[in-house]
């Protein structure tokens, strides 16, 4: 290998604290999230009356390169994601990187490029990070941490707690699409038509949603373990029950196929660009229909609603007229997914 050869691969250098280090922060950190300065900490000015969302993630997903997105774009739409959901307006966020030896430095650009143009679609802004260089052979190619920072305004209140028999249901659109991509890339699969990753920021979304009415009790966004975890989990929450309808829910004829060739559960794969929303019966149909003028939720639609027994249970009413349990898989279906 030639010196120019290893110019363009991280090197354990990179990581060092020295010159190699701060030039790789000076040369494509500090240019891609536009940081002012260098500081240990970031100091964050004029903070907006609220409370005050915080959330941390790691992303891990293999491959790091998936059709739809990459590590860089799902680690920042995650983030800004599990802020929205619990009504927060993402502001800020924090990205530190685990670099192995011997990564291209190509790719490296790649990512943060993919990082940088979410950032500034959603407005949230990379204020710091911290990177490190491990041994080859001893990471994954690169895996990113994250923490992100949120303002909930007033009037808005969004918790388990909050639900109540009646609620009607809202899947903002349709499910696998992001597991089902990942999985495909990583083992070599091709399906036609091609089945790409849902993952974006649903900032703009649930502020939409927040705008037209405070009667959302819940969100969520339905990633690992899919959207029968998420109910679930809600389910267990609020202590009631949820029902579903199975020809409500939207699966593209792509991942349908996939996961009847595969073996999976559609409801039990992984998204990363949907939300599923419990809010008052009385403004479902509004907020359905405000929601499908939105170009990322054209196929927004009520999928159930909550009962009162039996309690803590999701029950899905399927197209042959059955009632079927729905609980939480022991593992997960398709590991590494985010």
């Amino acid at each position: 290998m030639t010196m120019d050869d290893k110019a363009e691969l991280i090197q354990l250098s990179h990581g060092s604290g020295g010159r190699l280090m701060h030039k790789l922060i000076k040369d494509y950190f500090v240019p891609a999230f536009d940081l002012k300065t260098l500081n240990d900490s970031a100091v964050i000015d004029n903070i907006s009356p609220g409370r005050i969302a915080v959330t941390t993630d790691s992303y891990v997903v293999s491959p790091l390169f998936f059709p739809g997105g990459d590590i860089g774009l799902l680690s920042v739409c995650g983030t800004v994601n599990d802020l929205s959901v619990t009504g927060a307006r993402p502001l800020y966020m924090t990205a530190g990187f685990i670099i192995e030896e011997g990564f291209p430095m190509s790719d490296l650009i790649r990512i943060l490029n993919s990082m940088k143009s979410v950032s500034n679609e959603t407005g949230v802004r990379i204020i710091a990070g911290d990177t490190k260089v491990v041994d080859r052979g001893k990471g994954d190619g690169i895996f990113i941490n994250t923490a992100g920072i949120g303002i909930i305004e007033e009037g808005i209140d969004i918790s388990p707690a909050n639900v109540v028999p009646g609620d009607k249901i809202i899947l903002s659109g349709s499910i696998g699409n992001h597991g089902i991509s990942v999985m495909a890339e990583r083992n070599g699969l091709s399906f036609e038509p091609q089945i790409f990753s849902d993952v974006r920021p649903l900032n703009s979304l649930v502020g939409l949603m927040t705008d037209k009415t405070k009667k959302i009790h819940v969100m969520r966004d339905p990633t690992r373990g899919g959207l029968a975890t998420t109910l679930k989990e809600i389910a267990i929450g609020s202590g009631y029950c949820v029902t579903i309808e199975e020809n409500a829910i939207n699966i593209k004829p792509g991942v349908r196929g996939a996961c009847e060739l595969l073996g999976l559960d559609p409801l039990y794969v992984a998204n990363e660009g949907i939300l599923v929303a419990f809010v008052d019966r009385n403004d479902a149909e509004m907020l359905v229909n405000e929601m499908r003028k939105d170009k990322i939720s054209p196929d927004a639609a009520i999928i159930g609603e909550v009962v009162e027994t039996p309690k803590q249970t999701v029950l899905l009413k399927t197209n042959a007229g059955g009632i079927r349990i729905i609980d939480m898989l022991s593992g997960d279906q398709l590991p590494r997914i985010c």
